[in-house]
Parts: C-alpha cells; sequence; structure tokens
C-alpha cells in the first residue's frame, strides 16, 4: 500500500519520512492540494530504481536483436573475443 502524505506533513516531519524511505527502500507519494505532485525516495532505492531500468533497456534490445536474427553464433563469439585479447 503506497504511504502518501501531504506537502505539509514532509514540511514538518522530513525527519521521519526519511526514515521511512531509508528502511523501507520504499518512495513516499507527496500531495499539494490534494493532488499527486511529488513521490520522495532514497538515493539508495533511486539507484536501484534506475539500475533495474538500464537492466530492463537491454534485456528489451537483446530481445528485439534476437527477434531480427541479428546475433552471432557463441562460439564464433567466444573465438572473436579470444582474438581481441591476444
Amino acid at each position: 500500500m503506497p504511504n502518501i502524505r501531504s506537502s505539509a506533513y514532509l514540511r514538518n516531519n522530513y525527519n521521519e519520512v526519511s526514515k521511512f524511505c531509508h528502511s523501507k527502500m520504499e518512495p513516499v507519494f507527496i500531495t499539494k492540494n490534494g493532488h499527486g505532485d511529488l513521490a520522495v525516495l532514497s538515493v539508495e532505492a533511486y539507484e536501484r530504481f534506475c539500475g533495474r531500468y538500464e537492466l530492463y533497456h537491454l534485456l528489451d534490445e537483446a530481445i528485439e536483436t534476437e527477434k531480427a536474427g541479428d546475433f552471432m553464433d557463441y562460439d564464433d563469439f567466444i573465438s572473436d573475443l579470444r582474438k581481441e585479447m591476444v
């Protein structure tokens, strides 16, 4: 269940919001005038999110490459890699 707080709550209870974000590794959603405005999360959680996004992007590229048939045989790849390492 998402943790939703008002901007006034964030202003008055910053340390509590920070502690929650760090301990739970989850965002706190901040509202302004009753509408969603921000998502606050720890730097560590943000970096994990970015890492997952990058991984998913690379997996999508690999899937598209495989679908297009534009890939190298494993044995050929290893052979080329060994040649480059010498």
